[in-house]
């Protein structure tokens, strides 16, 4: 009976571990992280001051406004003299230091970024952007964020230097899992003049991941579907973001709009949905807009629901099996993103790995014209067109195959409408969508050719 209940309690171990890096997975970016790391470059009399750099290696997924928050614990009994860059939200109790007075004497602290425009001698470099970080597929050079801290109490070399621990990491609301600090390589330095390398003293690692399913159990968008080829269109399913109490929303309508600080975000950005059947703060819709000889046309609008929320830098990433030749794409700029290898090649015929398949494609708002999807109203949408090249050997509108397989916006998947509810291409529609410009062209010179007689 005990070794029973002993495989029965490993068997629970197991997969509990397996699905908890499982969640933090994400297909369509598998190597996405964020990365913390701590150089200390140099010794004080009683610890060290160490550069603090954050980089957010996700593809599509992004900080935004009120940013990132990090904590961490130490490890004994250190304080923070100073820093720049960021700040600690609380100072702590101090009350032990006689003279100079740290800058935080928690034994948890809990830091943010600088807002911008806070003098120059509170900066360095890559600081003071309120917490705000690009995806590292969309602005490399705005997806890092640092800082400078002076840390007292805590030893004065490499061996009695003892690493921060439990690290977590909001951006700005709950999802990552940091991982333990690890002790890499000193981070190598180039002099203004690249002629000279120097070195951090002690350089360590904190990587932290990203799970939906920690943020929340229902999903933040969804998706409809039209077709130029049907009238129906299918909607969102009902309550795909969760079914929500009808006073928790606000009709497009009412008159609660006009008051005064409706639209002002709340500190831990609670939406203020617009009274849906979704019940979602954005919405995806894909239209199968055109149909020509060598190519179609898509139309992607997203559409903001939420009152609240103003979404800078967004993103939208879809895959679809057609975007690997993509020949344009209108009003969003557009990236293709996770290359693999294509499911005919095999890895003995081919073991270069070559030939490269792009169905997944993110895109995102233009610099000061459509980078910002306002509010829920008038204005509270972007659109764009895709014209993609018709691949012989695969296109079709038969069985769904012109809509997406996932969408993403700002990194959360959403919700897609059931198969079955998808909209259909009637029986005879291939037939006559195929040698239509054929049939045309015929017809127009059979009534040129009689004009002429």
């Amino acid at each position: 009976m005990n070794q029973k209940i002993l495989k029965l309690t490993l068997w629970a171990i197991l997969v509990s571990t397996i699905f908890s890096y499982a969640d933090s997975y994400d297909p369509l970016d598998p190597f996405g992280n964020v990365t913390i790391k701590w150089d200390v470059i140099s010794w004080t009399a009683d610890g060290y001051v160490a550069l603090v750099t954050m980089f957010n290696f996700q593809m599509y997924r992004h900080f935004m406004s009120p940013g990132w928050t990090m904590t961490w614990g130490w490890a004994k009994k250190e304080v923070i003299w100073s820093m720049v860059g960021a700040q600690t939200t609380e100072q702590g109790d101090c009350s032990k230091f006689k003279g100079n007075v740290p800058h935080c004497c928690k034994r948890v602290p809990t830091v943010v970024d600088l807002l911008p425009g806070v003098p120059y001698n509170q900066q360095i470099a890559n600081c003071c952007k309120g917490g705000v970080m690009a995806s590292w597929g969309q602005d490399p050079a705005s997806a890092v964020s640092a800082f400078q801290v002076s840390v007292g109490l805590s030893g004065t070399t490499n061996k009695t230097v003892k690493l921060p621990t439990n690290f977590t990491l909001l951006g700005p609301g709950p999802g990552y899992t940091c991982g333990p600090a690890k002790i890499v390589p000193s981070t190598v330095y180039l002099t203004p003049d690249h002629r000279r390398k120097t070195q951090a003293l002690m350089t360590w690692n904190v990587t932290c991941t990203y799970s939906q399913l920690l943020v929340s159990r229902h999903p933040s968008c969804c998706v409809s579907l039209s077709s130029f080829y049907n009238e129906t269109i299918t909607p969102c399913s009902k309550c795909s973001c969760g079914c929500r109490n009808k006073k928790d929303c606000i009709k497009p309508d009412s008159k609660k709009l006009k008051m005064l600080g409706i639209n002002t975000p709340k500190k831990d950005n609670t939406p203020l949905l617009q009274c849906t059947h979704h019940m979602c703060p954005i919405r995806v819709h894909w239209h199968v807009k055109v149909n020509y000889k060598d190519y179609w046309r898509v139309k992607i609008a997203i559409t903001n629901f939420n009152y609240r929320m103003n979404f800078t830098q967004w993103t939208l990433v879809a895959q679809h099996p057609n975007l690997n030749n993509v020949t344009q794409v209108f009003s969003f700029d557009y990236k293709p993103i996770v290359p693999y290898q294509s499911i005919s090649e095999s890895p003995v015929t081919n073991s270069n790995f070559s030939h490269l398949l792009y169905d997944t494609a993110m895109f995102y708002g233009m610099k000061f014209y459509n980078d910002l999807l306002m509010e829920a109203g008038e204005s509270g949408n972007v659109q764009t067109e895709i014209l993609l090249k018709k691949d012989k050997d695969e296109f079709t509108f038969k069985q769904g195959w012109a809509f997406p397989r996932k969408i993403y916006f700002n990194g959360d998947e959403c919700m897609l409408p059931p198969p079955d509810a998808y909209p259909i291409l009637p029986n005879s529609a291939y037939k006559i969508l195929t040698p239509f410009s054929r049939f045309a062209a015929f017809l127009i010179l059979i009534i040129a050719v009689s004009h002429f007689l």
